[in-house]
């Protein structure tokens, strides 16, 4: 199996998004080519309730999917086509945007103040920009968890791993999105399709990535390939690493054990016209999603 080498990690850089959440941008926003069929994820980890209970108020999606996973604390939700719900620790919710939905996300933290989770954007071919919106909500204990014979845990989220699929089907980018946990010390090779973009983000403790010749650690983009580097911040590691082509991903835990997301997709490979949480393929698509907000034509159910 070709060992996928790593071709580039950073650190997700702070920002402050909706009415003045404060999160964690890993990518977005940038070269819509980088990660290909996705276009941005964040990690909203605060401790803080008035870094975060402003949520994100009343506003409009069009030619996206969206997948939510929280890991601490919980999110309101509630659309423009009526739809409400409450996201609890290691729920996820997909939405398709499709031709228009105007949402709110309120977070609220657990017992402790603690709320945690990701959002991923992934882009909808040309073909499928206006099609309906649609939800998926799916409950923490419905995801599948696999255990591996070394201890290592994988909560199958969408696509399919070890015969396991998870629940959330039907996303256009038909995406890899595993959250993984591997033991102290433990090295552990995962399979990708060798024709998927792939990235992991590792939210806790620290782990190399082995590359086609050497371990490479968590790197800065500028470091020296075949260097080791863990980056950690108070809150701890929020490091994106971008692989290249191969077969597999493989990691080895550091001392206190690595946890860390696994997402891969087929790249859709359209242009991309892009205005904040509107992202369709020509300027003159976008131009009339503006005029159609103005003119309360964007929803189209």
């Amino acid at each position: 199996m070709s060992i996928r080498p790593v071709e580039a990690a950073r650190l997700a850089q702070p920002t402050m998004e909706g009415a003045g959440v404060k999160l964690h941008r890993a990518f977005g926003f940038g070269d819509p080519g980088e990660f290909d069929p996705f276009l941005l994820f964040d990690d909203f980890r605060n401790e803080r309730p008035a870094d975060y209970l402003r949520g994100f108020p009343w506003h409009p999606h069009r030619g996206i999917e969206t997948i939510t996973y929280v890991l601490a604390g919980t999110v309101a939700h509630g659309d423009s086509l009526g739809n409400t719900g409450m996201l609890g620790a290691g729920d996820v919710q997909w939405m398709t945007a499709g031709s228009g939905i105007l949402h709110q996300e309120m977070p609220q933290g657990d017992a402790e103040g603690r709320m945690h989770g990701f959002q991923l954007w992934a882009n909808l071919p040309s073909s499928l920009k206006m099609t309906a919106p649609r939800y998926q909500d799916v409950q923490g204990g419905d995801i599948p968890v696999t255990v591996e014979d070394d201890g290592t845990a994988v909560r199958v989220i969408t696509g399919s791993f070890r015969g396991r699929r998870g629940p959330v089907d039907g996303i256009a980018a038909d995406p890899l999105y595993l959250d993984v946990s591997v033991p102290p010390g433990v090295s552990h090779a995962l399979p990708v399709d060798t024709y998927r973009r792939a990235f992991a983000y590792v939210f806790e403790g620290s782990g190399r990535f082995a590359d086609a010749s050497a371990p490479v650690g968590v790197l800065l983009e500028k470091e020296v390939a075949g260097r080791e580097m863990h980056l950690r911040d108070p809150s701890g590691n929020r490091t994106l690493v971008r692989f290249g082509t191969g077969e597999e991903v493989r990691v080895t835990a550091g001392p206190e054990g690595v946890r860390f997301l696994l997402v891969a997709g087929a790249p859709i490979a359209e242009p991309v016209a892009w205005h904040g949480p509107i992202v369709m393929n020509t300027r003159e698509e976008l131009m009339q999603a503006m005029r159609d907000l103005q003119e309360g034509t964007f929803i189209r159910g």
